[in-house]
């Protein structure tokens, strides 16, 4: 298997990730869902639609939004009937929030939620941004119930040797060249590189799986430039 490439020396290290990482979204909250629109070309609506799909939970059940952002994902959890609830440690991007939903700033690593009380969880392309997944993994185990669904969205690398030069090209120089344009070239130099903080899937999977969840599936998307992840909470 191709192995991913390892952090460049442009990002942070482990134990300045999390400052950094709040420091860079709350710098650019105020156009972060319009690059989101004009970056993926509208794609992730359609991600974040299939995320709440995947979930297959019911009407009136209560779903937490992990690093929710402005809500984008909230705004589909509610448009599909659930009750959505936003956690992020960014507070400039809960302050650009678009969604009614009830949002609380907090660590994804302590999300001050009683045990096993929710019904499913998602998180949008914010994996990497994490310090560590195994503990994310087992605070989300802890919070869900018996049979509660996740389905967390990351960017991903397309196997297509064609489509993966493609969007190696995009992400890595279109992306940044538009970001510093309309926002932040830090910042957007920063989300392409960080790509490389990921694990490779199957290892992503088997912490998932040592953390409590059974089902545990992953999707490429759009040629598999993101990927949705699912499972199920082990009773």
């Amino acid at each position: 298997m191709r192995s991913r490439r390892r952090p460049t020396s442009e990002l942070p290290r482990q134990h300045e990730k999390a400052a950094a990482v709040e420091e860079m979204f709350d710098e650019i909250a105020g156009r972060y869902d319009l690059l989101n629109r004009l970056l993926t070309f509208r794609l992730d609506t359609r991600w974040r639609r299939q995320a709440v799909r995947a979930l297959g939970l019911q009407p009136g059940e209560t779903v937490i939004d992990v690093a929710c952002g402005t809500g984008d994902l909230c705004n589909e959890l509610e448009a599909a009937g659930l009750r959505a609830v936003g956690m992020d440690f960014s507070a400039g991007m809960l302050a650009a929030a678009t969604t009614h939903a009830p949002l609380a700033r907090s660590d994804a690593l302590c999300l001050g939620v009683r045990d096993a009380s929710l019904d499913g969880a998602t998180c949008g392309f914010a994996l990497r941004n994490f310090a560590s997944l195994e503990p994310f993994f087992a605070e989300l185990a802890r919070v869900l119930r018996p049979g509660a669904r996740i389905a967390l969205l990351e960017v991903a690398e397309p196997a297509n040797p064609l489509l993966r030069a493609g969007h190696k090209l995009y992400f890595g120089k279109v992306v940044p060249a538009v970001g510093s344009l309309l926002s932040s070239r830090s910042a957007y130099r920063y989300l392409p590189e960080s790509v490389s903080y990921l694990p490779e899937v199957p290892v992503l999977l088997a912490q998932l799986a040592a953390a409590g969840f059974g089902d545990v599936d992953r999707a490429a998307l759009s040629g598999g430039i993101a990927q949705l992840i699912t499972a199920t909470r082990s009773g």
